[in-house]
């Protein structure tokens, strides 16, 4: 029984029979494993130009004087600032804010309630006809 592979998320390949894929002629898959071939050696290309352009950055960063303390400094003021910024953030605050609000009122409230004023108004019913 024809088997083809798939890659898992570990870069491994798991072999998986015909029938659960497409059923591809000889020629189309010749043509998908040249294709995925030249996609891998890209990739692999890419990872090469990524990691020089990376060491450029970090020399030229040296050069300006930037150390890894200040760039991670940077990074952080950066991220905060969009965090506070951030619709989530200002919804969480103004949420607690106003639960904080709903708390004391509440509070304020039932000491109210248990005033000497407020149970002169709740009074029985009976007393306010004699008046």
């Amino acid at each position: 029984m024809p088997h083809a592979r798939t890659e898992t998320s570990v870069g491994t390949y798991e072999s998986h029979s015909t029938s659960e894929l497409e059923d591809l002629t000889e020629p189309e898959q010749r043509e998908l494993k040249a294709k995925l071939t030249k996609l891998e050696a890209e990739i692999v290309t890419l990872r090469h130009v990524l990691a020089a352009t990376d060491r450029r950055c970090g020399e030229l960063k040296r050069k300006l004087g930037f150390t890894a303390l200040v760039g991670l400094r940077q990074n952080l003021s950066k991220s905060w600032l969009d965090v506070q910024v951030s619709n989530t953030y200002v919804e969480q605050k103004t949420s607690a804010a106003l639960s904080t609000m709903g708390t004391a009122l509440c509070r304020k409230l039932g000491g109210i309630k248990k005033s000497a004023t407020f149970r002169s108004f709740e009074g029985n019913p009976k007393e306010g006809s004699r008046i």
